[in-house]
């Protein structure tokens, strides 16, 4: 997703809503919880395979990819 493709979602909602971001807990339940969202930085990110996801990239290498960071 763009920043423009979150703009463009996020327009259609209340300014004064609260924003959080959801996943899928650990738990044996699979349960769906939501953290609060403080923040937006640049970073960058890069493939894991061990995680099967993008993770953050501290080293900022050629396989590297800028990003916004929800945190």
């Amino acid at each position: 997703m763009t920043v423009n493709e979150l703009k463009e979602i996020l327009e259609n909602f209340d300014g004064e809503m609260e924003v959080k971001f959801s996943y899928t807990a650990p738990d044996y339940w699979r349960t769906q919880v939501a953290a609060d969202v403080n923040d937006a930085d640049e970073g960058y990110v890069k493939y894991s395979d061990y995680h099967r996801m993008s993770k953050v990239d501290e080293d900022e290498d050629e396989d590297s990819e800028r990003v916004v960071l929800l945190s």
